[in-house]
C-alpha cells in the first residue's frame, strides 16, 4: 500500500491505545510495540507489531472478539 501523507498515522499511539484495549480486558501481548523496520520502508508504512503469545492469551482473545462480533 503506498504511503498516503494525508491518513494520520501516528503508530506510537496506535500501540498504546491497542495495549490500553487489551489491558481492559485483562490481555497482554509482551511483545506488542513498534516495527522498526517498517520506517525504512520505501512506502513509509508504520507498523504495529503484535508479536507473540502464549495459547491461553490466543484463546482469551479470541473469545473476547468472537463476543464483540456477536454484538
Amino acid at each position: 500500500m503506498p504511503f498516503d501523507p494525508s491518513l494520520p498515522d501516528d503508530v506510537h499511539q496506535s500501540a498504546e491505545e491497542l495495549r490500553s484495549a487489551l489491558k481492559s480486558h485483562g490481555i497482554t501481548l509482551p511483545s506488542l510495540g513498534i516495527e522498526l523496520t517498517g520506517f525504512a520502508s520505501v512506502y513509509g508504512a508504520s507498523l504495529v507489531a503484535l508479536g507473540n503469545c502464549n495459547v491461553a492469551t490466543a484463546r482469551s482473545l479470541a473469545e473476547i472478539l468472537r463476543k464483540a462480533a456477536a454484538r
